[in-house]
């Protein structure tokens, strides 16, 4: 893999809405030529993936898939999350018919996966246009450390804060593996196409991201409920309650996000306002 400049790294405040949300979205980032290009292959089922495990550096060799994923863009969201050259899990082309009578129900994937910090990261593509009547994909942010079996969720609908994948062409959604998801319903007269690949880490994923702007200075645990509030402090976005989470519940969503920060820092003493140092106070076992 080639060396990726740092400047098209995520920043540590993506990072930081990625763990409390489980989600980055970037609108309209791959160019026409390329969206083209990746539907004309959906048309002719030239996409092929590769044996799981795979390095993604070897895979997609002379598709359009991999001048979408070459994109010094997207190599640097892909470096930041689960690092230089990853493995491929597993890739899918989804499919909307016109005027479809159903849509997916909301499920999280992989009900097998045992993890905890460790995570794997699907990539969505949207290659064309998604107007809210065409569906979409549907995502539930904050919901990826809720461990569910798979469709035991599909017979919940309208969740308040859900995010609709309405976008223009292009758009890249990036999501934490673990979170609620569903495709919609398309009521137009046109198919709907996305494209999904898979990818786990091959390495610690500890600072992969450009750090520059990362604080080191946790010593005072400075208090964020008090005073003025800094919506671009790390642990504001870390202790952001989801609209859907009723808020004694969004304490053990902090307590999920402290611990997931920790292991992607490398520093154990983070906290965000006590959470987690509290649980960790056990003086009968010092």
């Amino acid at each position: 893999m080639k060396t990726i400049d740092r400047n098209y790294l995520l920043d540590s405040r993506q990072m930081a809405h990625f763990v409390a949300d489980g989600y980055l979205r970037f609108d309209g980032l791959v160019p026409d030529e390329i969206n083209q290009a990746v539907m004309a292959e959906i048309d002719a089922g030239t996409i092929k993936g590769a044996p799981a495990g795979t390095p993604l550096s070897q895979c997609y060799t002379g598709s359009a898939i991999k001048q979408m994923l070459d994109m010094p863009e997207i190599r640097g969201m892909i470096h930041s999350l689960v690092g230089a050259d990853p493995l491929f899990d597993h890739d899918a082309v989804h499919v909307r018919e016109p005027l479809e009578g159903k849509a997916q129900g909301l499920h999280a994937d992989s009900i097998i996966d045992t993890r905890w910090e460790d995570f794997d990261i699907q990539i969505m593509y949207f290659p064309h246009e998604v107007p809210l009547e065409m569906g979409g994909t549907l995502v539930l942010p904050g919901s990826h450390f809720r461990r569910v079996n798979e469709m035991d969720i599909a017979g919940y609908q309208n969740m308040v804060g859900q995010l609709p994948m309405v976008c223009p062409a292009g758009s890249i959604l990036i999501l934490h593996h673990g979170i609620w998801h569903c495709g919609r319903q398309n009521k137009t007269d046109q198919r709907r196409y996305m494209f999904k690949v898979r990818l786990n880490p091959a390495e610690p994923q500890q600072r992969l991201w450009n750090t520059d702007d990362l604080e080191e200075d946790y010593a005072a645990h400075r208090e964020i409920f008090a005073g003025p509030v800094d919506p671009n402090d790390i642990q504001v976005i870390l202790a952001k309650q989801q609209p859907w989470l009723e808020y004694a519940t969004g304490r053990l969503e902090i307590v999920n996000r402290v611990r997931m920060w920790r292991y992607l820092t490398g520093d154990d003493n983070f906290d965000v306002h006590y959470w987690l140092t509290r649980l960790e106070n056990r003086p009968s076992r010092n």
